[in-house]
């Protein structure tokens, strides 16, 4: 980009100044132009302050004296430079020190250099003004924008992980749960295991080694539920259990009209070929979707459906709208929609939970002789989708669009306003070419020594602004010189104006300035001063 924007700026350079320096051997502006063009991007990258200050300093040959030519070579590499500058340094007191120090140097250069004092010092100052500081300022907030994006992102990561542990934490917890019910439902089993045996053992009849092996099965069933015991002691939490042990769905829903939701049910009973955790897994689906209907809409009316049919099981509870909307207050993490889906996945079944007619539905899938299946991309996918993006999420998805809507600014903004200048501009001057245009018979009707009062009523109401460059006649001496154009179209690169100089109120001196000798026309080979 660098390399790009050096060899820009130099064919600027030589586009500008060149041609002048070629005719008028001033190739000290070329010069100039180029070494102050490849010093300050060379420097540009490791030492911004000096690249600013050396494109500030380059701002001076705007008090030079070109033949009415205003170089703008300078005005494009103090706008590319100021704004590489506030865009890479950090620290804005460098810059601010650069600014004073040449603004204050531009004033005493500028009264003693130029010939037109003051007006040089106010193009100069503004020069500085329009061309530096202000892109310097739209570097600098560019780089503060992107800083922000980088930390925000960062801290989008941080909570993205933080979200993570939670839900980690929310699966383990699940995880527990399913510990808890196992040692509920084995260690009640091999309790049942161990009496037996010791009623085998006493039992008559038997003969020794039958009576021995009793034993044997007597304690091994013994060693197993304590060691059953020692493991899930292991994986309990300290809180105490939030259900009764072996509680079913109909005891639970009772429970729940009974504190005051208006539940209607449809359960079938169980199977005998259900799985134990099959059935704990659809008591979970229920409570906690009668937990988050307590939490997050209070007084809604709910419906429970849970069908047992050969080989699956399948749980569905809707809540209509809460009467009096939702809860206020901070949104719930989710948490337990996460941990629900951790012991569906468990069992291999399939859980949906979202919005449906203004309130919300779980539903869950459990197959009966399912393996645990695996929790892929796709799954996950699926659970953000249902539960729900988490905040860091959200945050760092709008962080992403403000940028993106940022760049979009900064590109279009800019062209339209440069249209927009450019159109203004264009308008401008076409409405001044034409209004300061002088008919070609009325010029050559004008006669040396005639009172400009006789000519006014031919004249136009303006001068001609842009004039030929070129080598004019010497001016009369004490005459006062206007200009006006010719009727050539504005289309055409080779500039030609009328000059009229009046001295004491009479045209003493009426000529053609135009650039088509100076530039090899052939189609015109009057010249400049016919």
């Amino acid at each position: 980009m660098d390399i790009a924007l050096w060899l820009g700026l130099c064919g600027l350079v030589v586009i500008d100044a060149g041609n002048d320096a070629l005719v008028d051997t001033e190739f000290w502006e070329l010069g100039a132009g180029l070494v102050a063009v490849t010093v300050a991007i060379a420097v540009s990258r490791r030492y911004p302050v000096v690249s600013l200050a050396i494109a500030m300093a380059a701002g001076f040959v705007i008090l030079g004296s070109f033949g009415g030519r205003v170089p703008i070579w300078e005005a494009f590499l103090m706008v590319a430079v100021s704004y590489l500058a506030g865009y890479r340094q950090p620290i804005a007191r460098p810059m601010l020190r650069v600014f004073a120090v040449i603004s204050l140097v531009a004033v005493p250069v500028a009264l003693l250099v130029s010939n037109d004092g003051f007006s040089s010092w106010g193009a100069l100052l503004g020069l500085l003004v329009f061309a530096s500081v202000t892109p310097w300022l739209l570097g600098r907030y560019v780089r503060q924008r992107e800083d922000m994006a980088r930390d925000g992102w960062r801290r989008a990561e941080e909570m993205e992980s933080r979200q993570r542990l939670i839900a980690d934490r929310a699966r383990l917890r699940e995880r527990t749960r399913i510990a808890s019910d196992m040692h509920d439902s084995l260690g009640h089993e091999l309790s049942l295991i161990a009496v037996r045996a010791a009623a085998l053992e006493v039992a008559g009849g038997l003969d020794e080694n039958q009576r021995q092996a009793a034993g044997e099965l007597r304690q091994s069933a013994a060693t197993a539920t304590e060691r059953l015991r020692e493991i899930i002691g292991v994986l309990r939490e300290d809180d105490a259990p939030t259900e009764p042990v072996h509680e079913t769905i109909d005891e639970l829903l009772d429970r729940a009209r009974a504190s005051g939701v208006l539940i209607e049910s449809v359960v079938d009973d169980p199977l005998d070929g259900e799985p134990r955790m099959v059935d704990r897994a659809a008591y979970r689906v229920v409570q906690e979707s009668l937990t988050n209907v307590v939490k997050h809409a209070p007084g809604a009316a709910v419906t429970v459906r849970v069908v047992r049919s050969e080989g699956r099981t399948t749980v569905v509870v809707t809540n209509a709208e809460p009467p009096a909307g939702p809860l206020p207050g901070r949104s719930s993490g989710r948490r337990g929609l996460i941990g629900l889906r951790e012991r569906v996945r468990l069992v291999g079944g399939t859980l949906r939970a979202g919005p449906r007619d203004g309130g919300f539905e779980v539903g869950a899938s459990l197959p009966h002789d399912a393996a645990p299946s695996e929790e892929s991309p796709e799954s996950q996918a699926a659970m953000d989708a249902e539960v729900g993006q988490s905040t860091s999420a959200k945050e760092l998805e709008r962080a992403r669009r403000d940028v993106r809507r940022s760049l979009i600014q900064a590109i279009v903004v800019p062209i339209g306003l440069f249209g927009l200048v450019i159109g203004i501009s264009g308008a401008v001057f076409l409405v001044q070419w034409y209004r300061s245009e002088l008919a070609g018979a009325d010029y050559d009707r004008m006669r040396l020594g005639q009172p400009r009062a006789e000519l006014a009523s031919v004249l136009p109401a303006g001068q001609r602004i842009s004039r030929p460059r070129g080598v004019e006649p010497p001016v009369p001496a004490g005459a006062t010189c206007e200009y006006y154009g010719t009727e050539r179209i504005v289309f055409n690169l080779n500039y030609e104006a009328y000059r009229l100089c009046f001295a004491d109120g009479k045209l003493v001196a009426k000529d053609v300035i135009s650039e088509d000798e100076q530039r090899g026309n052939p189609d015109d080979p009057g010249g400049a001063g016919r």
